[in-house]
């Protein structure tokens, strides 16, 4: 359940300037990872604010802006397809959120160094005191808060991929592993967005199943 349980420890012991860190884009085939940081104000309880998987996408795009008026600092780290492939998923998420934190700014533009740092589920390799916390976009506000501004850049990026390869449903599927994706990876290839290290299980369960149709054909 959502709370300010978690930071309200960190703010008792007079650590005010906690960075909220989550990101999202492991899982699909396509893309970059994107992560964001967000500092809230110290007891602010945003209603509605919740695990970004759990919410419709005209929810999270209203607390997005929401979010946005109220924190205090706002970050967006973002790691391509290609260093994917080069560093593997685990790292360029967490590189993705290192850059996310590096880049908080507030809303006139002026950089912020937090305190401390909460983050979902990771470390960062940062000289910044942290924790990571299991589940933490499902219990923490100030993490939750974070997991609905990287999901709505992100998807918002899905929207713009999708009119540079319409063929693929990016729009829809979001980069992740569907029927029709798979169907149009198979049927096209991969674009410039694919994670080619991802792709390989695909096309090696295309190519196997394709040679035990072509012996039962013979």
């Amino acid at each position: 359940m959502i709370s300010l349980e978690l930071e309200q420890k960190v703010w008792d012991r007079g650590i005010k300037l906690i960075a909220f860190c989550d990101e999202v884009g492991r899982g699909p085939l396509l893309g970059s990872v994107l992560a964001a940081a967000v500092i809230m104000p110290p007891n602010l309880v945003i209603e509605g604010v919740n695990d970004s998987k759990k919410l419709t996408m005209a929810k999270r795009e209203s607390l997005y802006q929401k979010i946005l008026d109220y924190s205090l600092a706002v970050g967006i780290g973002e790691v391509n397809n290609q260093e994917i492939d080069r560093i593997n998923i685990k790292q360029a998420s967490r590189l993705a959120m290192k850059e996310a934190v590096l880049n908080l700014r507030t809303k006139d533009g002026i950089p912020v160094l937090p305190e401390y740092l909460m983050i979902d589920a990771e470390a960062i390799d940062m000289n910044i005191p942290q924790e990571g916390i299991i589940h933490g976009d499902a219990i923490s506000h100030g993490i939750a808060a974070a997991s609905i501004i990287a999901k709505v850049v992100r998807d918002r990026q899905c929207l713009e991929w999708d009119k540079m390869y319409p063929d693929y449903g990016i729009a829809s599927h979001k980069g992740y592993c569907t029927r029709g994706h798979v169907q149009a990876l198979l049927a096209k290839g991969p674009t410039p967005l694919h994670r080619m290290t991802f792709l390989k299980k695909i096309y090696e369960r295309a190519t196997a199943e394709q040679q035990v149709l072509f012996k039962t054909t013979i």
